[in-house]
């Protein structure tokens, strides 16, 4: 048995990678803000958007708050008027990054008009001017807004609601760049992803965005994926390539491989990634998660944009073999398989089982958050009660804890591989 540890090369490997990872747009201590309409409210892209954050960059000390409201226009809405909303739910959080995602009820839900563009350009613009005087160092990434889905269903009026979306999207463009705006485009690739899913399956495709409005969960991965590309996110989890043989080799990624051995032909090794994939695996066996999600990842890049996990490992004899990661199962593949690569993001070993705790503890502390504003802190406002207070400071204190559980749930473990000859 010939034993090889490739540490120190995956080390030097590292070097180029996390200089790159630098260009992620948020920072260290930078506090986000996600601001808009029902469809932020929904907690889906946002929440996608923050589970990526945590699970691909561990060590990245980030802060989010979810202030979505539904029927929401650049004028504000049932959460009080803009100004109010500004204040109460963005400003009092002193944010570093702020997302803006409107214009789905601002265009009225009918063919644009000069009156309809005037009041959304003139409402955009107080709201960027209001946020960059309370802070001239905010950064600002304004989103050209979602699709209204005309591509499963006949649009209802010449040309389609879309199109009133699209050219929101382009004057935003426009603006970010007159305003030194950061842009996401979350209407294009859901657009493209609706288009190849309408081909492949035109009945199920209309579930991505059942009301044509709000997407379901797997939509708003789409959407997610938009986001995290205009701040430069990483497509690489990790990446481990294996040459087999009586003295295997190994080069790594955002991974570290140790005690690499040749045993029982095949080999065993362990790994200890800097990351975590998104649980693609949990998601499309959990009833509320899977629906359409199947077609949207055949539909779509977002395994190779956001979950990129390959292993590769050449030099096998030909045959089928079994991995196993921690003494589970993770599937057999022949050799010809390992050596063009697996995707382990798509997988369900035991790192995607941690990334599903971290999701979870996300979900739960922004659902701590959602009900301490919308329960406790709008409505009673106006009675001046002293428990209420106290109440939303014990909801801070739960969510702090949340978030020091997720934390820790979300840092990287060494696993033990093992391929070998499939029985």
């Amino acid at each position: 048995m010939q034993t090889r540890s490739c540490a120190l090369l995956a080390l030097f490997v590292f070097s180029l990678p996390l200089a790159a990872a630098d260009n992620f747009y948020l920072k260290n201590g930078d506090r986000v803000v996600f601001y808009g309409d029902s469809i932020t409210d929904q907690r889906l892209y946002t929440v996608l958007t923050e589970t990526y954050v945590v699970t691909r960059y561990p060590k990245l000390d980030v802060f989010f708050v979810h202030s979505g409201w539904g029927g929401d226009k650049v004028s504000g809405g049932g959460g009080g008027p803009i100004d109010l909303r500004l204040d109460r739910d963005v400003i009092a959080y002193k944010p570093t990054v702020m997302t803006i995602m409107l214009g789905m009820n601002d265009g009225l839900y009918r063919a644009e008009t000069e009156a309809t563009d005037k009041a959304y350009f003139d409402g955009y613009r107080h709201i960027v001017e209001k946020m960059k005087a309370a802070d001239p160092g905010i950064r600002i990434t304004a989103i050209q807004p979602s699709p209204y889905d005309d591509v499963t269903r006949p649009p209802t009026f010449p040309g389609g609601y879309n199109e009133v979306m699209r050219s929101f999207g382009k004057w935003i463009a426009n603006y970010a760049n007159e305003a030194n705006l950061q842009v996401a485009d979350l209407n294009t690739p859901v657009v493209a992803m609706l288009r190849k899913a309408d081909q492949l399956d035109p009945a199920e495709a209309q579930n991505i965005i059942k009301d044509r409005v709000h997407p379901g969960f797997a939509g708003h991965l789409i959407m997610a994926e938009g986001l995290l590309e205009a701040w430069h996110a990483r497509p690489l989890v990790s990446s481990v390539t294996i040459e087999a043989g009586p003295k295997p080799k190994c080069s790594a990624e955002y991974a570290n491989v140790s005690d690499l051995a040749s045993a029982n032909g095949g080999l065993r090794w362990t790994e200890t990634e800097e990351a975590l994939p998104l649980p693609f695996s949990a998601w499309k066996n959990d009833k509320w998660t899977s629906g359409p999600l199947d077609l949207v990842l055949r539909s779509s890049d977002v395994s190779q944009a956001l979950n990129n996990e390959p292993l590769k490992v050449g030099g096998l004899k030909s045959g089928v073999y079994t991995l196993k990661i921690d003494g589970q199962s993770i599937g057999n593949f022949n050799n010809d398989e390992l050596a063009r690569g697996i995707n382990l993001a798509l997988l369900d070993t035991p790192m995607a089982k941690q990334a599903q705790e971290v999701y979870e503890l996300t979900v739960a502390h922004c659902n701590v958050h959602n009900d301490r504003w919308r329960n406790v802190q709008v409505p009673l406002a106006p009675y001046n009660l002293p428990a209420v207070q106290s109440a939303m400071q014990s909801a801070d204190e739960l969510e702090r804890a949340i978030l020091q559980k997720r934390s820790q749930a979300a840092q990287p473990k060494p696993h033990q591989f093992e391929l070998a000859p499939a029985a």
